[in-house]
């Protein structure tokens, strides 16, 4: 049982050490990839039309 409380007070020091991001970069970074996924979702998808597209075409 001590090594596990032990575990609990590691870990609860090691998280005082972390040096945490400001709310405001939080919100830049997902702004970021909220960006960046739907610019990857749309070529993706337009991907997939177009070879659609080419498969309907060909058969």
């Amino acid at each position: 049982m001590k090594r596990v409380i032990q575990f609990f007070k590691d870990s609860y020091a090691e998280l005082k050490k972390v040096q945490w991001p400001s709310r405001e970069e939080v919100g830049s970074n997902t702004k970021v990839v909220l960006v960046s996924v739907l610019i990857f979702a749309a070529i993706y998808g337009v991907v997939d039309f177009l070879l659609l597209q080419g498969i309907e075409l060909i058969f």
